[in-house]
């Protein structure tokens, strides 16, 4: 066996994406290279690693076992990469957080200075659904998750970070009858939700039912994206978080309408495991997190006041 912890990075990312042309994107290598490095380590096997069955790539069992295997080794390899900058007084380590689809406009800015004075910190951050973030909290898959609203389920600890407000927003091609109650807004318009479980769709829909509001026409979209371009569009009008709305606002693509009792004010925190071990990157983060966010936040969210 002569294989090089190369190859086996190659094909661990092939059996997570269950593709070369993937695994060659995500790696940033030309797909020949992936190709070519594949079959270099399945010549050092006489047991197939994968297979082809139509045009889909498979893993065999042996495959799969070779792939654990590679993890194993690769997450050592990497260990001590990290032991050795910790001897020369560098945080150094995996810092994993999760953070639901709204927060990717948030946790990007509390989290770059940190990582860009502590070069030896990989950065693993997976935005998803609120559930999903749940989820990954509970088997312990991260050190932080950022919601705007703490699972009550869970035991947790938490660091609140900023504000969060969502605000009655519309498109500017249409124009509704501003001589008209905003009440009829929500009754003669279509409103447009979030997918089941966001916290975006939960606080809209909390709104609407404690204020006794009619909403015939409703329309449903999986992403915060998707939902913001529906709007612009002129689909209908929706409740959404200011953060995500910038520089629609600022182009003038979208407008806030003041309605009575909004925006609603959430706040985002940072949460994890009150039972979890944090590691010394985790702890590290966490200090610096203590120490600087009143200073992220005025230096990148001042606009806030704004509104």
């Amino acid at each position: 066996m002569n294989y090089t912890l190369h190859q086996l990075q190659i094909f661990l990312k092939i059996t997570e994406l269950k593709s070369i042309t993937k695994a060659s994107e995500a790696l940033f290598l030309s797909q020949p290279a992936v190709s070519i490095q594949l079959k270099k380590f399945q010549d050092q096997f006489s047991i197939p690693l994968t297979e082809v069955v139509g045009r889909q790539l498979y893993v065999t069992d042996f495959g799969q076992e070779i792939a654990e295997a590679a993890e194993k080794i690769l997450n050592e390899v990497q260990a001590i990469n990290y032991k050795t900058l910790s001897y020369k007084g560098q945080v150094a380590g995996r810092l994993k957080i999760s953070v639901v689809s709204t927060g990717k406009y948030v946790m990007p800015y509390f989290l770059s200075d940190f990582t860009n004075k502590h070069r030896g910190v990989d950065l693993n951050m997976d935005v998803t659904n609120k559930q999903s973030v749940v989820k990954s909290l509970e088997k312990n898959e991260v050190d932080f998750s950022l919601v705007s609203v703490v699972p009550d389920q869970l035991s947790l600890e938490r660091v609140e970070l900023m504000a969060n407000k969502l605000y009655l927003v519309g498109g500017t091609k249409g124009k509704f009858n501003r001589n008209v109650s905003k009440k009829k807004i929500f009754e003669n318009y279509p409103m447009l939700y979030r997918e089941n479980g966001s916290a975006t769709r939960n606080a809209m829909e909390s709104f609407i039912a404690s204020h006794h509001i009619d909403t015939p026409k409703r329309m449903e979209l999986t992403s915060n994206e998707a939902l913001k371009q529906a709007v612009i569009a002129g689909l209908g009008y929706s409740i959404m978080p200011i953060i995500g709305i910038k520089n629609e606002l600022k182009n003038g693509d979208l407008q806030i309408i003041p309605y009575k009792d909004l925006p609603i004010v959430t706040t985002w925190n940072l949460v994890w495991q009150k039972s979890k071990n944090l590691s010394p990157t985790a702890l590290a983060y966490l200090d610096f997190i203590k120490a600087e966010k009143a200073r992220i936040i005025e230096e990148n969210f001042a606009w806030y006041d704004q509104y």
